[in-house]
């Protein structure tokens, strides 16, 4: 069995916690998490996860910011980024989709179908 292992970046402990939950049902998922873009750009550069989950609305560093960061270091521009966020307009959702992202799943998430969700929209970011 190969193991995922998913850098879940968000200003939210009750966040942070829900998510690591609902990952935990899929034994596959290794969840490492963050309280902010600056520790996130660290841990992604020091634990090379396979996919990233990042808040949009974050204090400091908000998540479009973190995500260019990501693409600006040869280390982490290729590790799909999959924003979570309460924002699910189309205009939203296509306006990071336009920045990078992977994909975008909406807050509040079902945890019981959020390892799948996530799973949907692992692909690489350069992946046409």
């Amino acid at each position: 069995m190969n193991s995922i292992r998913l850098l879940h970046i968000d200003d939210e402990p009750d966040i942070r916690d829900v998510v690591a939950l609902s990952l935990g049902i899929d034994p596959e998922f290794v969840v490492r998490g963050c309280n902010s873009g600056a520790d996130g750009l660290v841990a992604a550069t020091e634990w090379r996860p396979d996919v990233i989950l990042l808040d949009v609305m974050m204090p400091g560093m908000d998540g479009p910011t973190m995500l260019s960061k990501l693409r600006e270091n040869p280390m982490t521009g290729g590790i799909p980024v999959v924003f979570l966020t309460a924002r699910v307009q189309s205009s939203e959702r296509a306006r990071l989709e336009s920045l990078g992202a992977a994909g975008v799943i909406a807050k509040p998430f079902d945890p019981m179908t959020f390892a799948a969700s996530v799973r949907s929209q692992m692909q690489p970011a350069n992946a046409g």
